[in-house]
């Protein structure tokens, strides 16, 4: 099983993150209020990062609220009809929001639109999706929303994913999700990732934690191996 793994573990050197400066109270408080009335999609403003959302992204999270409030027999076709008029940037905007208030299930509903967007597994989000759950409880949601990404398309690690493919691990072992781990491990190797030693030492014990001993000394065989080229390479 070794062998299928091949090179798919490898050393990538991330850029350093930088810290945007927090807006002042007084840009904050000059920021014209949104109003939640309609309105034409041309006067649309700018989505800032944080909590202050466009016209569009306030509108959506109050209807899909609303509409879980006063009819949840119908929420299906309300959030149909709800985000499909948003913009890319909107909905993960409005995705985001959801999560930061803890209302999984609309939040769970959203993503299955939002995922559409992607060429490929955006895998930041799916680890939101799952340490949210997790701290909500909701353990067998999180094995459902990784076995969707297995059956999506085979991830692309660049930058920004590498980075979610730890935040996911972590989370998923955090939550104590053992067949989800599995799942992601074998993910990786399906789609011949590319992935760096640290990630590899925290599969490899979040698997021998679950008593995937066999899948953990894979991983740390790997790992033993990629290392030994590293040493022979400095030697040269």
């Amino acid at each position: 099983m070794a062998a299928s793994l091949g090179s798919s573990l490898n050393f990538i050197s991330y850029p350093p993150s930088t810290t945007a400066r927090p807006a002042s109270s007084a840009a904050s408080r000059s920021y014209i209020p949104v109003r939640c009335g309609a309105g034409s999609r041309s006067n649309r403003g700018p989505l800032y990062k944080g909590r202050i959302l466009s016209t569009e992204a306030i509108q959506a999270i109050q209807a899909l609220k609303r509409a879980q409030r006063t009819n949840p027999s119908e929420i299906d076709s309300s959030i149909s009809s709800t985000i499909s008029r948003l913009l890319k940037p909107d909905l993960l905007a409005a995705y985001k929001e959801l999560l930061r208030q803890e209302h999984c299930d609309l939040a769970l509903r959203v993503f299955s639109s939002l995922r559409l967007e992607y060429d490929s597994p955006d895998l930041n989000l799916y680890a939101d999706m799952a340490a949210t759950l997790a701290r909500n409880g909701l353990t067998e949601e999180i094995d459902r929303l990784i076995c969707d990404l297995e059956n999506e398309a085979a991830i692309q690690l660049d930058g920004s994913n590498s980075k979610g493919l730890i935040k996911l691990v972590k989370a998923l072992i955090a939550a104590g999700r053992a067949e989800s781990t599995a799942r992601v491990y074998r993910l990786m190797k399906r789609s011949g990732a590319e992935v760096d030693d640290y990630l590899a030492i925290v599969l490899s014990k979040g698997l021998r934690r679950f008593g995937m001993k066999e899948e953990a000394d894979e991983v740390e065989m790997e790992l033993h191996r990629l290392s030994r080229g590293i040493l022979d390479k400095q030697q040269v």
